[in-house]
């Protein structure tokens, strides 16, 4: 590395160590001795991480930079819609998407959140000692290859594997006008990387990649593909009989210091709803989480979260207004809130249709 990549390095750490997200010092504070990606559960709430900003260097893409902190491609963009991909340019200020709602399943094994495109380890600890959780982008199955959900175990690890293309993926390469061999023999052509963790589920792995560039994207073949350095950590320490929990949480919802958050992934199908019916769902998500009589939310905020979802964990708790001359009541059932939602400024005008 040169002189000036490590000091662009070195002043990259000491911005992410200083610059943080909204409400999120606390936690910084209470992870500073664990490694990056790792932290202490939170006793009493959902919420880990931290939002940090970091400037670039001139050799950055926006893939490196993301990396470095363990974000994946898709995340990044996300939380950079106006920085290039490719070349964000010497001094360029770019947010690394660290702070995240846990997902809505049990805490014990790995978790895996195939909307969010990220995996979460809660390895076992001793009784007495701090119980700590593990976050890594992965790589997940495309449109017409999906990840599948459920719950399964590791069943078998290999090192160094050998890769036997299916003959699904071997038609798929040549209908394309490649070619594919019957094996791909251990090494760096090999797309599994040197790690491959096979699941109960017929058919899909866990495994490292040859291209790395594409984890935090809809790349895969279904499998769940991590970054070399990721799975080279994970790897001795998720014995066989591990319990894999695959969900596909697009909506999440947490608490921290009292404040309800939220925290909104693309939908990974169009069918899985239009903008009143994913609306509807997280407000009926909101109400089930809320004492209704005494949590004031910011419904407009959540209306905004699901139609924009940035993958940022954004607070639904409504600013205080001591200066309005008269509050209104506050609505009593899904309906209420519903018509509260809709009724925000422009809400019907983005469901119209065009000529």
């Amino acid at each position: 590395m040169t002189s000036s990549a490590l000091l662009g390095h070195t002043t990259r750490l000491a911005l992410a160590l200083s610059l943080t997200g909204v409400l999120a010092a606390p936690l910084q504070a209470a992870d500073g001795d664990l490694p990056p990606g790792h932290y202490r559960l939170p006793e009493d709430g959902d919420l880990i991480g931290e939002v940090t900003t970091v400037v670039a260097d001139e050799e950055d893409t926006l893939i490196d930079i993301g990396h470095e902190h363990g974000i994946g491609y898709e995340a990044m963009v996300r939380a950079n819609p106006d920085v290039s991909v490719w070349y964000p340019g010497e001094g360029t200020e770019v947010t690394i998407p660290g702070r995240f709602i846990l997902p809505d399943a049990p805490r014990k094994g790995v978790v895996v959140n195939v909307a969010e495109m990220r995996l979460y380890y809660y390895p076992p600890h001793a009784e007495g000692e701090p119980a700590t959780v593990e976050t890594y982008p992965i790589a997940v199955g495309r449109m017409d290859w999906k990840t599948p959900l459920g719950t399964t175990t590791i069943t078998e690890k290999i090192k160094d594997p050998a890769w036997y293309p299916p003959q699904s993926i071997i038609k798929e390469h040549a209908a394309n006008g490649r070619s594919l061999p019957s094996v791909v023999p251990p090494g760096p052509d090999n797309p599994l990387g040197r790690y491959k963790m096979r699941l109960g589920i017929p058919g899909y792995l866990i495994h490292g990649t040859n291209k790395p560039e594409g984890v935090g994207m809809r790349v895969t073949h279904g499998c769940i593909r991590m970054l070399p350095e990721d799975i080279d950590a994970l790897f001795p320490r998720l014995p066989r009989g591990t319990q894999v929990n695959l969900v596909n949480d697009s909506f999440k919802l947490g608490w921290a210091d009292d404040t309800l958050y939220v925290q909104a992934y693309p939908y990974l199908d169009e069918e899985q709803g239009t903008t009143i019916q994913r609306v509807t769902e997280a407000l009926a998500q909101v109400e089930a989480s809320i004492d209704a009589d005494d949590y004031p939310v910011d419904y407009g905020r959540l209306r905004e979260v699901v139609e924009v979802p940035t993958g940022i964990p954004v607070a639904l708790k409504a600013s205080e207004t001591p200066e309005a001359p008269e509050p209104m009541p506050a609505p009593k059932t899904l309906y209420d809130r519903l018509e509260l939602v809709f009724a925000e400024p422009g809400f019907m005008n983005q469901l119209s249709f065009g000529s």
